[in-house]
């Protein structure tokens, strides 16, 4: 049977920074333990990026498995250099720009980064963050924090406390519990070891806003079409993520068509035993009236639907949903992160 960890919950005011938790976190990392801790994109699960036992406990917490690469996070932007073998102009003008925030850059690595966090690969992920707390925590480690989702392998990622006592409670040595994550998924990783800046998971810093500042950025083709043969260069390429224990259709399509099937498709599994609950937003709520129904945001403000989108998923995983009815949104902009989530987290497609 495995051993359980004794793990300590604590609150922390992002505003009003209690640092002699942070002292003790840091000492944990500094230990070799593990620390979950908020971040503006979702809940991480740090360890020692130097420490390579350390970071097998992630992996082994997580059930993660070892090919699926994890995110360096640094709290200053001098210490990219310590890392990266190379810097080009390009990261450092979206450094200039995005950082601190959620964009995480992948670049040739040094020799001081462990193969265990690089699933092997001569490339780094790294990130650093705006979240107060993480900033904290990774300063006062006095080193460089390897974190990814604090969630359990394939689970819709957590955006806030409960999410991670959910899946890691005695699996961790300390949890920080620094309030809702406001993005709501995580960062945007961006492969900037080509002339030309590859996305290869979107997220809070789209497309859009890369070209504005360098000119040009392209999508991994893994994100139009995820292949279990792709050797993923980034978290969330590979495997099926963010998955809760219900069955997801993704619905796309005209709203009212949606609406439509959406409506008869509820009837049919009701009608099976089945207990179904439909994911919807502001402007569609009212064409399920009488029905378990979810609405994660509006249209129009995409950070109401990402910020959401998560806790929508496993909200319906508490009511015991077997099968969860989810609408397409248009994919401009955040619209692309919040579709490769969704995506992801179906095991269905229908298209009307």
């Amino acid at each position: 049977m495995e051993n359980k960890i004794n793990t300590k919950v604590v609150k922390v005011d992002p505003e009003n920074i209690d640092y002699n938790i942070i002292r003790e976190a840091a000492d944990i990392i500094n230990r070799g333990g593990i620390v979950v801790f908020p971040t503006e994109t979702v809940y991480g699960i740090g360890a020692d990026a130097f420490n390579d036992e350390a970071v097998d406990k992630i992996f082994k917490a997580k059930g993660r498995p070892q090919d699926n690469p994890l995110i360096v996070h640094i709290a200053e932007f001098h210490e990219l250099y310590d890392l990266a073998l190379v810097v080009p102009e390009n990261a450092e003008l979206l450094a200039e720009k995005f950082w601190p925030g959620p964009l995480t850059m992948v670049l040739y690595k040094k020799k001081i980064l462990s193969d265990k966090i690089t699933a092997g690969l001569n490339t780094a992920a790294i990130r650093l963050p705006v979240n107060k707390i993480a900033l904290a925590l990774i300063k006062e480690s006095k080193k460089p924090i390897a974190a990814p989702s604090a969630n359990i392998s394939g689970r819709p990622s957590p955006t806030e406390v409960s999410h991670v006592i959910e899946d890691l409670m005695g699996k961790v040595d300390m949890i920080i519990d620094g309030g809702s994550t406001y993005i709501g998924l995580e960062s945007t990783v961006v492969d900037m070891t080509s002339s030309v800046p590859m996305i290869l998971r979107p997220g809070g810093v789209t497309r859009e806003d890369i070209i504005s500042v360098v000119g040009e950025c392209t999508y991994d083709p893994a994100i139009i079409k995820s292949e279990e043969t792709v050797i993923p260069k980034s978290p969330g390429q590979k495997y099926r993520h963010y998955s809760p224990k219900a069955k997801v259709i993704l619905y796309k399509g005209k709203t009212e068509k949606v609406a439509e099937k959406i409506n008869e498709d509820y009837d049919k599994f009701t009608s099976l035993g089945f207990k179904t609950g439909i994911m919807s937003t502001a402007q569609t709520e009212e064409f399920y009236k009488g029905k378990i129904n979810i609405c994660i945001g509006d249209r129009t403000k995409l950070l109401t639907i990402s910020s959401n989108l998560f806790k929508g998923l496993r909200d319906f995983d508490h009511m015991g949903a077997a099968v969860i009815l989810a609408e397409a949104i248009d994919e401009k902009g955040l619209g692309k992160a919040i579709m490769n989530r969704l995506g992801k987290s179906a095991s269905e497609t229908i298209e009307v």
